[in-house]
């Protein structure tokens, strides 16, 4: 996922409501140089989650949906973090390095990944 892809995942959910930047921006009292950086992936997604729920809601993302998971996923990956989702579950956190030795390539036993796979399921 490259660096920007959080803001070119907004842009894509912004397009969908039918709103250009400064339509959009207007409606909900952003600033629109501000949102263009965002966009652009010249200005790094908000800290704070409430802020990110904002814009959320604003581009009509429905809590707890897949497409409000991808956007505080990508905001967080943005930003060199894991997802805080998966952060707060002890049993994902105690697998996540066979999905790393995975991920780089390397050998994982069968079983491992599998037990992997069924923990995230469970989060």
């Amino acid at each position: 996922m490259a660096k920007d892809s959080f803001g070119q995942y907004f842009k894509q959910l912004r397009i969908k409501t039918g709103r250009t930047l400064r339509a959009f921006c207007q409606e909900h009292g952003y600033d629109p140089g501000n949102l263009s950086r965002l966009e652009r992936g010249l200005l790094a997604p908000p800290q704070g989650e409430e802020k990110l729920s904002e814009y959320a809601k604003a581009l009509g993302l429905k809590r707890g949906s897949d497409e409000w998971y991808e956007f505080f996923d990508r905001a967080a990956l943005a930003k060199g973090e894991l997802p805080k989702t998966l952060l707060t579950d002890e049993e994902v956190l105690e697998k996540l390095p066979v999905l790393f030795r995975t991920l780089r390539g390397q050998p994982v036993p069968a079983d491992k990944l599998k037990e992997l796979i069924e923990a995230i399921r469970r989060s």
